[in-house]
């Protein structure tokens, strides 16, 4: 990978692998040889199929899973060697985060801000702030094991915001959410990119990727297919719709004649 742009970037993911065994003695490449960066005040939309190694990725990424080879960096952190460090710099949202179900949303944000080492005082303003932010006030006093799951998927994003991350990784952070709680969603991502964070979004409504994201890698079978921007994309494929550009690139119709014929 270039060495310029893995210094202008926030976040480097170079040549990661990842591979599981086979229950016959093989071993299946989740993650095959990915490389790509996201720089500052970008969205990164990482986009394929169930199976792609999309997921896989990005707990690579977080720390959450240790690659078999490659290596990643965010904000100048390996994830491998600098694990606290990354944990300080990174926000992760995945569309089934656990919460405490006997607290409430402003009790948990306090929670986490005082892991997070904020005093009580200062942990309480910034779960204010959060909740007028995220329009939580209207459940912010009832426990989490009674919200709907748009409501908890507010409060998932309020945790993972309550340290104010540089760099957030959002996995299907609208699935199955009401339309109310998807725009309230979006809205907040665009606001936290415009900002000046660095963001990449793994989802399967690609209506959403086209709108928000200034920059897409599309993932089939664990390798990075095609990646640039909607206008590049759509220049490559010669197609307008990022579903149309992505089964062009992977030459879906083969594989479909491959298996009816």
């Amino acid at each position: 990978m270039d060495d310029k742009a893995i210094t202008m970037s926030m976040l480097v993911a170079d040549n990661l692998v990842k591979t599981f065994p086979n229950p016959d003695g093989g071993e299946k490449r989740a993650v095959d040889g990915l490389s790509f960066t996201v720089d500052r005040g970008q969205i990164y939309g990482l986009l394929g199929p169930n199976g792609a190694g999309k997921t896989t990725t990005l707990r690579m990424l977080s720390g959450l899973m240790t690659p078999t080879s490659g290596t990643a960096t965010l904000a100048g952190f390996d994830v491998g060697r600098d694990p606290m460090e990354v944990k300080r710099v990174l926000g992760f949202l995945t569309a089934n985060t656990g919460l405490y179900q006997r607290l409430s949303p402003r009790e948990l944000l306090i929670y986490f801000g005082q892991l997070y080492g904020m005093a009580v005082q200062e942990a309480g303003a910034r779960a204010d702030h959060l909740i007028e932010w995220l329009r939580i006030g209207e459940f912010s006093h009832l426990r989490c094991g009674a919200l709907s799951t748009g409501q908890k998927q507010r409060v998932n994003i309020a945790r993972a915001l309550v340290p104010d991350p540089p760099i957030l990784i959002m996995d299907e952070p609208t699935l199955g959410l009401d339309v109310l709680s998807n725009r309230v969603i979006l809205e907040f991502i665009k606001r936290e990119r415009d900002g000046g964070k660095t963001i990449i979004l793994s989802t399967h409504y690609l209506d959403e990727a086209e709108d928000m994201c200034d920059k897409i890698g599309l993932l089939h079978d664990g390798q990075l297919v095609a990646e640039g921007d909607l206008a590049s994309l759509r220049g490559l494929a010669g197609e307008q719709r990022l579903s149309n550009i992505f089964l062009k690139l992977i030459h879906a119709d083969e594989m479909v004649g491959a298996i009816t014929g």
